[in-house]
C-alpha cells in the first residue's frame, strides 16, 4: 500500500510540474513552425495597399528575396499582445503568405509605417488546421526597406536613427516614439506572468502538502 501511495505521489508531482513548465514557459519562436525553417521550395506571396496584384516570390530562383521576407516574421513567438494599436496609427497594410512548395503554411499582416515603429499582426485563422493565438508584435526596423528591396511598391524610407561620431539627428519623428506606452504594456504582461507563476506555485505547494499528509497517514 505504501509503495502504491508513493508511486501515485510521484506521478502527481511530475504532472503538476510539467503543467507548470508548459504554462509559464517563455514566449519563444516555435521550432516546429515551418516559417522558422524554410525549405528549398519555400515561397512567399505579398499583397496589400497600393498593389495592383500580389507579388509572388519562389525558391530557388528568388531564394534571397524569399528569405529576406521570411526573416521579418520567423522569430515570432507563441504569444503576442492582444491589444491592437489604433487603426489610424497603423498606416499601409501588407499581407504576407508563406508557402512550402505549393502549400500555404502561415500568414501575417505587416504594417511597416505604423506610428511608433513597424508592427506585425498574426491572425488566429491560419492556412491548414493548426490553431494559433492571434497577437500583435513589434516588427523589425528595416521592414519597409526589405519590402521595397524585394519589389513591393513602397517609398524609400530610413527606419533607423542616424548618428555616430560627429553627431546626428533623429530620422523618426519625435512624436512617433512612445516609450512610456511600450513600457506600460511590457509591465502589464510581466504582472500577468508573475500572477500566473504565483498561482502555479500555490497549486504545487498544496498538492505536495496533501500528498505528504496522505503518505504520513498511510504509514502510521
Amino acid at each position: 500500500m505504501v509503495r502504491r501511495v508513493r508511486w501515485w505521489a510521484t506521478v502527481l508531482i511530475g504532472g503538476v510540474l510539467a503543467g507548470a513548465l508548459a504554462v509559464t514557459g517563455p514566449a519563444v519562436a516555435d521550432p516546429t513552425n515551418p516559417v522558422s525553417r524554410p525549405g528549398p521550395t519555400a515561397g512567399v506571396q505579398i499583397s496589400g495597399d497600393g498593389m495592383a496584384e500580389p507579388l509572388r516570390l519562389r525558391s530557388p530562383e528568388q531564394r534571397p528575396q524569399v528569405l529576406a521576407v521570411i526573416d521579418q516574421v520567423d522569430w515570432i513567438g507563441r504569444v503576442g499582445r492582444a491589444k491592437a494599436p489604433a487603426k489610424a496609427d497603423l498606416g499601409r497594410k501588407f499581407t504576407v503568405v508563406v508557402y512550402a512548395g505549393d502549400k500555404a503554411t502561415r500568414t501575417f499582416d505587416l504594417y511597416p509605417y505604423a506610428k511608433g515603429g513597424p508592427r506585425i499582426f498574426r491572425p488566429a485563422k491560419q492556412p491548414g488546421t493548426r490553431a494559433v493565438n492571434a497577437g500583435w508584435f513589434l516588427g523589425r526596423l528595416n521592414m519597409s526597406e526589405t519590402l521595397r528591396s524585394v519589389g513591393v511598391p513602397v517609398e524609400r524610407t530610413f527606419d533607423t536613427i542616424s548618428g555616430g561620431v560627429g553627431g546626428g539627428e533623429r530620422v523618426i519623428p519625435e512624436d512617433a516614439l512612445n516609450p512610456a506606452g511600450e513600457i506600460d504594456d511590457a509591465l502589464g504582461e510581466l504582472r500577468r506572468l508573475l500572477l500566473l507563476n504565483v498561482s502555479v506555485v500555490l497549486v504545487i505547494t498544496v498538492g505536495i502538502a496533501g500528498i505528504a499528509w496522505l503518505i504520513r497517514r498511510r504509514t502510521r
